[in-house]
């Protein structure tokens, strides 16, 4: 059976960070779990569920973002929430990865519950509540070798900067951010500057995690586009 909206979540998240927004849509859902086994065009190839409409969160969006890219047939449309393309400045990418490394490092230090709630502390979260963070979950679908790869292998600092490539996009994409995250409402503009069929969404009362602090809004979005 194909699915209208396929899901893919966020660094530290798992699949059911979807639930929230896929329990309010009328389509047919499937949350994806991110895999660990491969580098970034591969673990994004690795996502490919059929065709259908692809939502992808943070390190999700950036995946979905290149699948959209390399397979397109399979991609619909594409929905990318408080997501980037990668970073277009080489030294910038080393001293992004030099940075996820020592995080990386902090993690087999510390464990997964003490990285977690540093995470989570962030002013990026600072509008995130607790309840509605998925903790509990993000422990028991974490290990300190999952967090690792997906620091290492699947973060910016390791995904090939796809700036020059977004123009190519020809099917619909839906470029949303919380409007009190503006850097990626930023973000989210000068994408849309260079994608033909981009419209940008910005969710009132959110931050960097909008589709988990107003799922509703987000539900609504994607069922009305």
């Amino acid at each position: 059976m194909s699915h209208d909206f396929v899901f893919v979540h966020g660094f530290t998240q798992t699949s059911s960070s979807w639930e929230p927004v896929a329990r309010l849509l009328a389509g047919r859902t499937r949350s994806l779990s991110v895999p660990v086994a491969a580098d970034f065009t591969a673990t994004a190839a690795a996502l490919d569920a059929g065709r259908a409409t692809y939502v992808g969160y943070s390190m999700g969006g950036r995946l979905c973002l290149q699948l959209a890219l390399d397979r397109p047939a399979m991609v619909a449309r594409l929905v990318l929430v408080s997501a980037s393309p990668g970073i277009a400045d080489e030294a910038e990418r080393v001293a992004r990865r030099e940075s996820d490394a020592r995080l990386a490092q902090e993690i087999a230090c510390d464990g997964v519950d003490a990285f977690l709630e540093r995470w989570l502390a962030q002013p990026l979260f600072a509008s995130l509540p607790r309840e509605q963070a998925g903790v509990d979950e993000r422990r028991a679908g974490n290990t300190v070798e999952t967090l690792q790869h997906q620091l290492t292998v699947l973060g910016q600092g390791s995904q090939p900067s796809n700036w020059a490539r977004l123009p190519g996009l020809a099917m619909p994409v839906l470029l949303v951010a919380g409007e009190r995250d503006m850097k990626y409402v930023d973000l989210a503009r000068e994408m849309a500057a260079v994608i033909p069929r981009a419209r940008v969404e910005v969710i009132a009362g959110a931050g960097h995690a909008c589709h988990l602090e107003r799922p509703d809004a987000v539900a609504h979005l994607l069922d009305s586009w």
